[in-house]
C-alpha cells in the first residue's frame, strides 16, 4: 500500500531531524555528524562536517563562537608538540597516523586542548568517514575527538599556509538546522 505524500515527506523530515539534531547536555551519539565552521581565513568560510569517536573522548557541552583551530607540529602528535603553548585552551587540528587515535587525544589534552579535530592523511579523501576506536591500552581522554575527511584537513592546512597563519578561527559546533539552505556554506570539494 502507498503511503500518502504528505506522509512521506513526514517520514524525511523526522529522519532527517534524527540524523541532524543533538541535545548539547548528552552530547553526540555513535554516528551522529558534528559541524564547525571556518570564520577566518575568509577563502575557507565554510561549514565542515565531522564525526566523534566511537568509544573514548568527550563530548562539546559548550559552543565555541570563536576558537582557535591551530594545526600540530608535528602533525600527528604522537608526541611532545613544538607548538603545545598555542594549543592550549583552543582546539588542535591533527593528522591521522603513526599512533592510535586516542594517543594523539592525549597528547592534545596533555597540552590543554579543548579538542582534537584528527584529518585523515588520505588527502583525496572527501567522502569516507573513519570510526575512531579505542586503543588497546585502556587508557581514557576527557576531551572531544573528532574524524575530519582528508581532502578538508588538507585544504584548511593549505589555506594557513598560503596566507602565513598559525591558525584558523571557528566557531563549533554549529546547529545546522538553524542555518537556511541558501547560507549554507559547504566546501565546494565535498558532496553533502
Amino acid at each position: 500500500r502507498l503511503a500518502a505524500p504528505g506522509a512521506a515527506m513526514l517520514r524525511r523530515s523526522l529522519w532527517l531531524c534524527l540524523c541532524l539534531c543533538s541535545c548539547p547536555a548528552r552530547g553526540l551519539r555513535i554516528h551522529e555528524y558534528l559541524y564547525f565552521q571556518v570564520l577566518s581565513p575568509g577563502d575557507i568560510r565554510y561549514i565542515f562536517t565531522a564525526t566523534p569517536a566511537k568509544d573514548f573522548g568527550g563530548v562539546f557541552n559548550t559552543r565555541y563562537d570563536q576558537i582557535h583551530l591551530v594545526p600540530a607540529d608535528p602533525p600527528e602528535a604522537c608526541g611532545e608538540l613544538n607548538n603545545g603553548v598555542f594549543i592550549q585552551d583552543q582546539i588542535a587540528l591533527v593528522e591521522r597516523g603513526g599512533c592510535s587515535f586516542l594517543s594523539k587525544t592525549r597528547v592534545i589534552q596533555e597540552h590543554g586542548g579543548r579538542a582534537v579535530i584528527i584529518a585523515d592523511n588520505a588527502y583525496d579523501n572527501d567522502s569516507f568517514y573513519i570510526e575512531m576506536i579505542q586503543d588497546s591500552t585502556r587508557r581514557t581522554a576527557d576531551i572531544p575527538a573528532l574524524f575530519l575527511l582528508g581532502r578538508d584537513g588538507y585544504m584548511i592546512r593549505r589555506s594557513l599556509e598560503q596566507h602565513g597563519l598559525p591558525w584558523a578561527i571557528i566557531s563549533i559546533p554549529v546547529n545546522i538546522t538553524s542555518i537556511p539552505t541558501y547560507e549554507m556554506m559547504q566546501p565546494p570539494w565535498t558532496f553533502w
